[in-house]
Parts: structure tokens; C-alpha cells; sequence
């Protein structure tokens, strides 16, 4: 990450670029998470994260405190803190509530001002189009960041500030499932298809079509990435 230049604000916590020093250090200790740099079940050994970031100890513990609260690590008292480790049941959660929250962006979409609707059909078609190519690759990582960037844009689209925040979570979340798997995509063209399917649906302003297709994607995806069966991987 490299040395992290800050100053002091009057009363605050240093700052770099405007940001306080613990969140810019959370949003890369989760993201490397995410990556599997930090693997399920591994211990954070916090002297030697603090010297690979060259910060201080307090802003570093402010931000695995923040992601303890994510729940991306897990702080056994007297033990350390964690890198979660996901369980089946944690995957069935994370997609109920992505289910939940796309359903309900889904219901108030396809009432909304057509040029929110033209412009979301736009972006989400020309991630498709990426993902397309990188489904001939292919290329693993990229695909499931394509693929969480066409939800996070379809949630986004609802203007609904509440949805965005807390899909935001579940999203990042999502990738760990993936990228934690030691999978490829075997269907790749049906991945691609099954999000052809939901911009159709949006396009057509076909409510209750957009419903459908969101719900069969999700609990697919939960089949999937559920240990005991070779996962056929999607988001």
C-alpha cells in the first residue's frame, strides 16, 4: 500500500486525501480480503500489517474494529482477530439479502424516469459486453468484479441511498464466496445470458419478469457456491 502520508485535522484523525486514515486502510484490507490475499481463517498479525503500511498502530485497529463490524474479520478476545470463514449458512444469508435488495429495486425501477432507465440499460449492457470477453479468456477475477459492478450499478439505479449502502456490503461479500473458490466457470455463456436476461426484463419494463429472473439467478447462485456439489459459478 506504501508509506500513507497524513496530516491533523483540529480535534480528528489524521487524514490522506481528505479521508480518515482508518477508512482508507479498511478499504484495503477489504478488498485484499476479498482477493484472497488474506485467506479464510487466517490470523491479521497487526505489527507486521502496520510496518507493510507504514502507519501507526491506532488507525490500523480502527479499521479491522470497522471491518470486525462488516463482518469481513472476526476478534476472538485473547486470541486475535481473523479473516471470516464462510460457512454455508453465511452464503444462503448474503444472497437473501442481495435477493431482498435487487427485488426491491426491481419494483420501483421500471416506474421510474425513462432516462434513469436508458442510461442503467446502457452501463449494464456494455459491463455484459466485458464480461463477455472475459468469459473467452478467461479470466476468473475479472468476471466476478464485472459481475458484482452490473448489480452494484442495477442497485444504484433505484436512488434509494439505504439499498445502495447495505448492498454495498453483501456485494463485497459475495466476491469472497467467489474468488475464495478454487472454481472456474464451466457456463460462462449462461452466465452471461442470465444477465442479458435482467436487462431485457428492466428494458421492457416487465416488472414482474425483472422479479423472476433476479430470483433465479440469486438462489442458482446460492446451488452453486454451497459446499457439495461442483460449483457452477455465478453472482
Amino acid at each position: 500500500m506504501g508509506a500513507i502520508a497524513r496530516h491533523e485535522p483540529p480535534g480528528g484523525e489524521p487524514l490522506l486525501q481528505g479521508r480518515p486514515t482508518a477508512e482508507v486502510i479498511a478499504d484495503h484490507l477489504r478488498e485484499q480480503i476479498v482477493l484472497g490475499v488474506f485467506r479464510p481463517g487466517q490470523q491479521i498479525n497487526e505489527s507486521v500489517l502496520a510496518a507493510q503500511l507504514t502507519t501507526s498502530r491506532g488507525p490500523l485497529r480502527e479499521a479491522l474494529q470497522r471491518l470486525c463490524q462488516e463482518g469481513f474479520l472476526i476478534n476472538w478476545r485473547n486470541h486475535g482477530v481473523y479473516v471470516l470463514e464462510l460457512t454455508k449458512e453465511d452464503v444462503k444469508e448474503i444472497y437473501a439479502v442481495r435477493e431482498a435488495i435487487e427485488l426491491s429495486s426491481a419494483s420501483t425501477l421500471p416506474d421510474g424516469e425513462q432516462e434513469n432507465i436508458d442510461d442503467t440499460i446502457r452501463v449494464l449492457k456494455q459491463i455484459v459486453g466485458e464480461m463477455a470477453k472475459h468469459v473467452a479468456l478467461p479470466d476468473w477475477q475479472a468476471l466476478a468484479r464485472l459481475d458484482m459492478q452490473f448489480h452494484t450499478t442495477f442497485v444504484a439505479a433505484s436512488g434509494n441511498s439505504r439499498l445502495i449502502r447495505i448492498h454495498q456490503t453483501v456485494a463485497a461479500e459475495s466476491r469472497m464466496c467467489i474468488l475464495n473458490l478454487d472454481v472456474s466457470y464451466p457456463r460462462g455463456d449462461v452466465l452471461v445470458r442470465e444477465h442479458q436476461m435482467i436487462i431485457d426484463r428492466l428494458d421492457e419494463r416487465d416488472r414482474r419478469g425483472l422479479q423472476e429472473a433476479i430470483t433465479q439467478h440469486m438462489r442458482k447462485a446460492v446451488e452453486d457456491l454451497t459446499p457439495g456439489r461442483a460449483p457452477q459459478v455465478r453472482t
